[in-house]
């Protein structure tokens, strides 16, 4: 609870007073009154006009130091973090959430809800206590314990920990793609389900960046695609304060920023100062009432302020400002020096107005969805089973099945087909590559394009595969939405940060990798991933899939669907592979297990074979020779290792028992990890160096990975020879 009244008055700073904006503030998203894909539907009001009109200044400003006192306690008490980033947005914070944002406090979740991106996660305390006060669930309780153990201040904004945080951020740039894919899906459920007069699918998506963010060049290719794709359903408000960690932004960086975003496309202003209410409010109509393009407002702030001595300088940024900084910009902005963490009682009443508020949003919006479920009853089951994340029946009834009649064929053209069948059940999977549709197979046939006047499913990314990471994190985190992205498997050294990031959010992106070795070829060792493997499967919360034909790729599909709970990367082969016989060997409902038992000689096994991928069908042909030299090899399919590190440890021992110790593996990459698997009795069979240009049969035998090089690996093991010696 707020404790005593200030100590002394509110001094006469800043000196904009607030204005009574009124005239300009028409609460209205949209004029059009058509539903295309360019000009949506007209917006609810984000609150009563009475609310601004009966704004006082003096209440603003004590609001909005609330927040900037808030960051300083939470920073000091820490004795970590970055109070002057949130004290310098606190007045851009303030005429955003009170004026424009749609949201409900007491339902994080309402589907129509303004999204907010502070993709400068550094800021956290800006964001926190803009939760706080507003009636999330966030207690001061959790306000005082920034950054400690087990509390829902984390030092950066984490999706699913902390109510009202749309999506995790922390590295810069990557909350700006977040935003943009957000954005993408907004429009696309819009175009999807809107009719004429039931606009259900009607918000904004508005973000805070940072000079770090837009630096970052992440945000470059996300804004760049964001302009293409005229998305005028995105603002992000640019703080520049030209403070970075290591001093003046000049050090290294001097372009014109709204130059260059009048370059892609964007609806660009400036506001000189970030204490101007009346100018921020005004950009930010301009920015709400811009549909053609999206909007950025580069807002010129002072950073710290109104700290004393450390404002406007580096020593703001990334640490306390110090007991004795703290006092002085208390006394400056009228604040008590005792007890920290004080919130004024209006201050709080008054921000606290976004719960009826908010919780009338939603009614509102209850009430027009009651009113379209009565006409478009189909269209509004089919909402809410998107929008909560559920199949719909037979969902998988036209993925195909294989048989070795059909012949040899690269496991990324039995992933084109089967996402071409899931396509025609599942019209919210929606995604693209990042130019290289035709090679990765994910050119639907059916969905039409997402263009800058088209809304379809297929985006075409560019060659963009940072962005585009970014971005397909953003659809996920908006909801209802399936995404997926593909390149070839070396360019995810492109997506790494985005990659992790969806790992930790644990949201259902699906990466499609293709040439997944020197099994590529000719392209040589710039385009052939050797540690990609391990490094993928090192990072936790991202399962990894490596089928070994086409029949484990369409089980790699049906699985990746059926469980939404993580990211998935299904990692396929350039070169054709043969069809296992399924008839001959184990079925393929073990892929859902990880690793599984595909073939087992006659008598039991006295050495094992595993083998993920194309190698899969090496391992086979080795133990065929070994079976005719009377030594009896049980083959493995491992297909993924965090799947089969799942499983009770029940089934680890019967696919790989512990007795038998002569193990061979056999993938064309790194050997880095296969210890595990093989125990250090065993032998991992892989390529510990980089590639060569040559076709890709040439440059298997070359290296050793050949049924010849498998056998002989197992004969050393059980100290045999050849049956020719």
């Amino acid at each position: 609870m707020p404790h005593g009244p200030p100590s002394r008055a509110p001094p006469p700073v800043p000196p904009v007073p607030l204005p009574r904006y009124l005239s300009f503030l028409s609460f209205s998203r949209r004029k059009e009154s058509t539903l295309t894909a360019t000009s949506p539907a007209p917006r609810t009001p984000a609150g009563p006009a009475s609310a601004a009109a009966g704004d006082d200044g003096a209440l603003a400003w004590r609001s909005i130091n609330t927040i900037r006192a808030l960051a300083m306690d939470a920073v000091q008490a820490a004795e970590s973090g970055h109070p002057g980033t949130p004290m310098s947005l606190a007045p851009v914070a303030y005429v955003l959430w009170h004026h424009f944002l749609r949201h409900n406090p007491k339902n994080p979740h309402w589907d129509d809800r303004d999204r907010f991106v502070l993709s400068c996660g550094h800021a956290s305390m800006l964001l926190y206590s803009l939760l706080h006060l507003t009636g999330y669930d966030l207690s001061l309780d959790e306000i005082r314990n920034f950054r400690q153990w087990g509390s829902k201040t984390p030092g950066h904004p984490e999706r699913g920990h902390t109510p009202g945080v749309e999506t995790t951020t922390g590295p810069l740039g990557q909350g700006v793609g977040n935003a943009v894919g957000m954005a993408i899906a907004e429009r696309f459920l819009a175009q999807y389900f809107n009719r004429a007069e039931f606009p259900v699918v009607n918000h904004l998506v508005w973000a805070l960046a940072s000079d770090g963010d837009i630096m970052e060049g992440v945000s470059s290719e996300a804004s760049s695609i964001a302009g293409h794709l005229r998305l005028g359903n995105l603002c992000v408000i640019y703080d520049s304060n030209h403070i970075t960690i290591d001093g003046r932004t000049d050090l290294s960086f001097s372009e014109d920023v709204g130059k260059r975003y009048e370059a892609y496309g964007w609806h660009v202003q400036h506001v000189e100062s970030g204490n101007d209410l009346d100018a921020i409010a005004k950009a930010l109509t301009a920015a709400r009432d811009e549909t053609s393009r999206p909007s950025m407002i580069v807002l010129h702030t002072v950073i710290g302020d109104p700290a004393p001595t450390k404002k406007d300088s580096n020593e703001a940024h990334g640490s306390p400002l110090g007991p004795d900084e703290v006092r002085k910009t208390k006394g400056i902005i009228g604040w008590p020096e005792e007890p920290p963490f004080f919130v004024p009682p209006e201050a709080l009443e008054h921000w606290r107005e976004a719960v009826p508020r908010g919780e009338a949003l939603e009614r509102d919006w209850n009430a027009l969805f009651e009113r379209y479920a009565a006409q478009y009853p189909d269209l509004a089951a089919e909402y809410r089973r998107w929008m909560a994340g559920e199949l719909p029946k037979d969902w998988d009834k036209f993925l195909p099945e294989y048989t070795p009649a059909q012949g040899a064929q690269a496991t990324r053209q039995a992933s084109g087909k089967s996402l071409e069948a899931l396509a025609k059940t599942l019209p919210n999977l929606i995604g693209g590559s990042a130019d290289l549709g035709t090679s990765t197979g994910v050119t639907l046939t059916d969905g039409g394009e997402f263009g800058p006047g088209t809304v379809g499913r297929i985006l075409h990314w560019g060659i963009r595969e940072h962005g585009m990471g970014a971005c397909m994190n953003g659809i996920a985190a908006h909801g209802g939405l399936r995404p997926f992205g593909s390149t070839f498997f070396v360019f995810t050294d492109y997506m790494k940060p985005a990659i992790r990031l969806a790992a930790i959010m644990k949201v259902p992106t699906i990466y499609i990798c293709t040439h997944d070795s020197i099994g590529l070829g000719e392209d040589g060792p710039t385009h052939q991933p050797i540690g990609h493997l391990a490094m993928l499967r090192a990072l936790p919360g991202l399962r990894l899939i490596r089928p070994a034909d086409a029949t484990e790729t369409v089980e790699a599909w049906r699985y990746t669907i059926a469980h939404p709970d993580k990211p998935t990367m299904l990692v396929l082969t350039r070169q054709k592979v043969a069809t296992l016989d399924r008839t001959k060997f184990r079925p393929v409902d073990g892929l859902s297990r990880g690793a599984y038992i595909l073939s087992e000689p006659e008598g039991g096994a006295e050495a094992i074979l595993i083998g993920t991928g194309s190698e899969v069908g090496i391992a086979v042909a080795a133990a065929e020779q070994l079976a005719r030299e009377g030594i009896r090899a049980r083959v493995v399919s491992m297909p993924s290792w965090d799947l089969f590190e799942d499983q009770p440890q029940e089934y680890r021992d019967e696919v790989l028992p512990p007795a038998i110790r002569a193990r061979v593996s056999i993938e064309a990459a790194a050997t880095f990890g296969w210890g595990r698997w093989v125990t250090d009795d065993g032998v991992a069979i892989g390529i510990d160096h980089f590639g060569a240009s040559a076709p890709a049969e040439r440059i298997f035998k070359e290296f050793g990975l050949t049924p010849d090089a498998a056998a002989a690996a197992v004969r050393r093991l059980l100290q045999r020879k050849p049956r020719s010696a």
